[in-house]
């Protein structure tokens, strides 16, 4: 058959005919002429082998479970699905977590129109039943119990909880009633002393979890492997018919060499999942780290979720979730989002009425206090934690694409395999039928058929690439385990392979660029602008704002989420930054946090949220008379201001002038990067009924500028991201003056990008979004929904990776529509934590850099040991075939191919998989949407390396004894020893070869990766004791040391080899306008 390709150079030939080869593709016929002789071949430009890989492609995030079972159908060739499925998500036992979800939903909403029900009948007139007696026959209290001073028995407690039972409730006299039958004062919370008895009573807040499995499930599942089984019968019954035909023990050495082998692959194949079930278990205990803040021992403090006892006061803010099912005590418009629970998606508001909280709903709104009920599994949450981590984690892109490749070579190896046992098969009967003993057989012709079995089924344990998605999970596993050593926390897989294809990062300011350890800098007040210099302005500023300083304290100190605490002499302030930041000022103008508080009772609070950027609260003065006040954004709070206090500390009219004069004041504050805020009063006339918190009319007290320092390192981490291809873009919710200043002291904000406002983006028009959204560097006064289109956008239009980063409630769904969710771990809600796929625990931009460095290692890692296998794929392969074909015996067998294997597999993985990443990573473009992960690059190096190692090892092979000079009666053992040591040294040098696929200095940072080191050490020191010590059973003979030494240089020459093919051009490079080298990258329509 003649071939028509394009013109193109001649290693680009060598390609693509091998290409073809490799895949065994149909080639589509482009054209027929007419006497049909000619067929024009498409160039593999433009011919593309995704036609049998579709079925491999998953998104990254949320993959449907349709897709999910599309590539799972469409695997073949298996050699162990329960290893090798291991670490993807098991549908049928999610399946079962969904169903026990709707009936736990159906039960919860069952209980909430009882609940309803109930409340209509107890308004409706049915009389006050507090003073019933509960039912007490139904349960019965332990000694235990009764003694520790309890008074209400935990599934009586938990009935009431779940259930909604307000009548219950009632009956045993309210939530004071059953805070004295727990046995805890509101005021003291629980003693750290009853801990225990609580959790021997009462439970603890634990969930079921599965014992973890121990190393001898490993080993059973290694066991698992089909070739491996059908190798053992093969060895079992070579052992029997040896012993009988060769007598002990030479009848035993062949089936024994076998056996001893699969223990040695099933060994460290069962150590390395150990150790990579240990690290993810690691992982998982990270992931479930979650604090509260409670009271105990008369004390505020934060405690771990599974540390809470029956009886514990908890603390609740917009974002937390519920730790365990309670009851409501007191608070503010707490709104919680019980759909993970109960399915409704509209918020239930929660109240003395209506006040049972359940454990894994979200605050959305509000704040509140809560007594704990229940916990643990008496919980339904708890029951439905039970099911929910059965389901298992979904599979990353990588994963899957990767099983698609084993699945192409694992068919073309089993191929080989069939044609090389028939090559055989058919010379052994061809051979007896010359010599005419095609009727006798005996049981040494029945051992040489076993060994050709034995040798075929060994060609599929080395063809069928079952290492490939499971070195997925190696380089992701490590990359994991550094990673949270360097705080971030990985919830996901997919997300540390996403971040490494990343364009873009979408960040917060506060917190994340900025240190978030805040002060007040600056303060207008009394028509003057003061600094704030610590002890050192103390006296000034209090003989300065004399007038106003009685107000000002009460704006602070009454309107605020934050406590100060006093313990031991020192002062101590648990609240948020900004919050601290107002408090500390307060303190050091001399004011009293607790005197202050205790001067009013609040009436109402609005909490601060993304959303409404103010926090407002309304409080009764105990002599008559309402006030509210609000601190917030600027510019809203000024806009809801008609009065402010002038140089006399009376209240004033505003005027338009005296506006713009207070606007100029925000704008000087702004441009030296302080974050400000406004504080304001009302009062309120007493024949005001309605509790409503007003929201104009306010007089304005003082503007204040908070001092936010940028982050030591991060300057260099963006331009880090900018020399890697990846576009940082600021999106806040302060002041854009502010958001301009931090930006340019950043390197975000440059000369031709744009800044802009959250509002004037919100109003645009797609067509307009999308011109301008190149240029934008920073977003400022922006909403939760601002940062969601913006994300949407540049995933949908302009085909972006995106991360971005949140840490409120009402950025869970940008960090659900980003490739990438990054949660703030210190200052980040649990609602946010939970939407995230990485969760940054120090805050810092710098760590989210670092991410996209680990995941682009994870990404060249794992192309390094695809190169590094496909080449010990082709050259096993094609040298057993050919020789099977030429000579009629395979020069590798069983024994040492099964070595071969777990060079090629595990050791393979273990070595190069788990590369630490290199400085250069940082210096080329993200691998966009859609690149072919087997590169042009690695084209040339996999068949360049297979071309030499085929020339030599054939060479050996059919000319080996000439060459050498080899004569006598083991003549052919040694000649096979040679021919099996010459290619594991080839495959060794190949791996140092394989640490780079483009440079030519392989040897940068190879002495600091001691797991490379260990691994070369390993095969080289265990290839020496097979060759010899362990001939009888590895079918090998001990080598003189001129014979080691040719191996030796055989295999190094593919060094030189490398050097030659890395001379060899075929990648396009276009230099990038920031100077750095692209990322190697075949087709689009390549093998993957």
């Amino acid at each position: 058959m003649t071939y028509q390709r394009d013109d193109s150079s001649h290693i680009n030939i060598i390609i693509k005919d091998l290409q073809v080869l490799i895949l065994n593709a149909k080639v589509k016929l482009r054209e027929f002429q007419n006497q049909g002789s000619l067929v024009k071949l498409k160039s593999l430009d433009t011919y593309s082998p995704l036609t049998y890989l579709k079925d491999f492609e998953v998104e990254s995030k949320n993959p449907s479970e349709e897709t999910i079972r599309r590539w799972r159908k469409a695997v073949a060739l298996v050699k162990n699905r329960r290893r090798r499925f291991r670490f993807v998500a098991d549908l049928a036992k999610r399946s079962e977590a969904e169903k026990k979800k709707r009936q736990i939903q159906e039960k919860i909403r069952v209980a909430l129109y009882v609940q309803k029900a109930a409340l209509q009948f107890i308004d409706a007139g049915a009389g006050d039943r507090s003073n019933e007696q509960p039912r007490q026959d139904e349960y019965k209290l332990s000694e235990d119990a009764r003694t520790a001073g309890f008074s209400i028995h935990p599934d009586e407690l938990a009935s009431i909880t779940r259930g909604h039972d307000i009548k219950a409730l009632k009956m045993h006299g309210g939530i004071h009633g059953i805070l004295r039958k727990v046995s805890v004062s509101l005021d003291e919370g629980v003693k750290d002393s009853n801990i225990p008895i609580r959790q021997n009573v009462y439970g603890l807040n634990r969930y079921t979890e599965k014992p973890p499995r121990t190393f001898f499930v490993f080993v059973w599942e290694a066991l698992q492997d089909l070739t491996l089984i059908i190798l053992m019968v093969c060895a079992v019954v070579s052992i029997g018919v040896g012993i009988a035909t060769e007598g002990w023990p030479k009848g035993m050495y062949d089936g024994v060499g076998i056996l001893i082998s699969i223990v040695l692959v099933v060994m460290v194949t069962a150590i390395s999942d150990y150790r990579q079930s240990l690290q993810f278990k690691d992982l998982d205990r990270e992931k479930k780290k979650i604090f509260v803040q409670v009271t105990r021992d008369k004390k505020r403090q934060k405690v771990s979720i599974y540390d809470l006892v029956v009886g514990d006061i908890v603390h609740l803010s917009i974002g937390d979730q519920v730790p365990a099912d309670g009851i409501f005590i007191s608070g503010y418009s707490l709104l919680i989002d019980e759909s993970s629970l109960s399915g409704e998606s509209e918020p239930v508001n929660v109240y003395e009425e209506k006040p049972f909280l359940l454990s894994g709903t979200k605050v959305q709104d509000g704040s509140g206090i809560m007594l704990v009920t229940t916990v643990g599994m008496r919980t339904e949450w708890g029951k439905l934690m039970e099911t929910l981590s059965e389901g298992g984690e979904d599979e990353t892109p990588l994963q899957v694409k990767l099983n698609g490749v084993a699945t192409i070579i694992g068919k073309i190896g089993l191929s080989f395999a069939v044609l090389t046992f028939l090559v055989l098969a058919v010379r052994f009967l061809v051979e007896k039928i010359l010599d005419n003993e095609i009727t006798d057989w005996s049981s040494t012709d029945a051992v040489i058929l076993l060994n050709y079995f034995a040798i075929a089924v060994t060609i599929i344990v080395v063809a069928v690439p079952e290492g490939l998605p499971l070195a997925v999970t190696l380089s992701l596993a490590f990359a994991m385990k550094k990673l949270m050593n360097d705080r971030a926390l990985v919830r996901h897989l997919s997300a540390c392979e996403t971040m490494g294809s990343a364009s873009c990062i979408c960040t917060d300011k506060t917190g994340t660029l900025t240190t978030n350890h805040m002060v007040v800098n600056k303060i207008w007040i009394c028509e003057k602008s003061l600094d704030v210099k610590g002890n050192e302005s103390k006296e000034i500023l209090s003989s300065e704002i004399s007038g106003a300083s009685s107000i000002l304290l009460q704006v602070i100190f009454q309107n605020t989420s934050s406590e100060v605490i006093k313990e031991d002499g020192k002062t101590s302030i648990l609240g948020t930054p900004t919050e601290s930041a107002l408090l500390e000022f307060g303190l050091l103008l001399g004011g009293d946090f607790d005197a202050v508080r205790r001067e009013v009772n609040i009436l109402k609070v609005e909490p601060f949220n993304s959303v409404r950027k103010k926090m407002s609260v309304l409080v009764a003065h105990p002599h008559g008379g309402k006030r509210a006040f609000c601190k917030g954004a600027s510019e809203i709070v000024l806009g809801m201001c008609n009065k402010f206090i002038d140089f006399n500390g009376e209240s004033v009219i505003l005027s338009r002038e005296q506006v713009k004069n207070i606007t100029d004041v925000i704008n000087s504050f702004a441009s030296e990067a302080l974050r400000t805020l406004c504080l304001a009063f009302k009062n309120i006339d007493d024949s005001s009924i309605e509790n409503d918190i007003p929201d104009d009319g306010y007089t304005l007290i003082a503007v204040v500028g908070i001092k936010d320092p940028v982050r030591p390192g991060v300057k260099d981490a963006v331009q880090t991201c900018l020399a890697a291809g990846i576009t940082v873009r600021m999106v806040t919710g302060d002041n854009i003056n502010t958001a301009k200043a931090i930006a340019k002291e950043c390197g975000i904000l440059t000369e031709d990008g744009l800044a802009i406002e959250g509002q004037e983006f919100r109003n645009m028009s797609l067509e307009q979004k999308k011109a301008v959204i190149p240029r934008i560097q920073v977003m400022a006064r922006s909403l939760p929904l601002d940062k969601h289109t913006l994300v949407k956008t540049l995933r949908d239009e302009f085909g972006e990776v995106v991360a971005v980063t949140g840490d409120g409630t009402n950025d869970a769904p940008a960090l659900h529509e980003a490739d990438i969710g990054l949660a703030m771990g210190i200052a980040g809600t649990e609602v946010a934590k939970e939407s995230a796929d990485v969760i940054i625990l120090d805050d810092n931009f710098k760590t989210i850099v670092n991410v996209a460095r680990w995941g682009r290692s994870v990404y060249i890692n794992i192309q390094k040991f695809v190169q590094f296998q496909l080449t010990v794929n082709v050259v096993a392969l094609i040298i057993n075939f050919v020789s099977a074909c030429v000579s009629g015996s395979a020069p590798l067998t069983a024994v040492q191919l099964l070595w071969v294997n777990m060079i090629m597999d595990t050791l393979g993985a273990l070595a190069l998989a788990t590369e630490p990443p290199n400085d250069g990573l940082m210096k080329r473009p993200p691998v966009g949407r859609g690149t072919s992960f087997i590169t042009k690059a690695m084209w040339r190096n996999i068949i360049g390396q297979s071309i030499y190692q085929l020339i030599v090892l054939g060479v050996l092979n059919f000319y080996g004894k000439h060459l050498l000079g080899l004569s006598g009666s083991d003549a052919t053992e040694v000649l096979d020893t040679v021919i099996f040591n010459a290619f594991v040294f080839c495959q060794v040098f190949n791996e140092i070869n394989g640490r780079d696929i483009e440079k030519i200095n392989i040897f940068v940072g190879m002495f600091d990766s001691w797991v490379f080191l260990g691994v070369m050490v390993c095969t080289v020191a265990f290839q020496v004791i097979i060759v010899e010590f362990l001939g009888d059973f590895a079918s090998t003979v001990p080598l003189s040391w001129q014979l080691w030494l040719l191996c030796i240089l055989l295999g190094s020459v593919s060094m030189l080899v490398a050097v030659v093919l890395k001379f060899i051009p075929v990648e396009s490079t276009v230099k990038h306008h920031d100077g750095y080298e692209p990322l190697p990258s075949g087709p689009p329509d390549s093998i993957v």
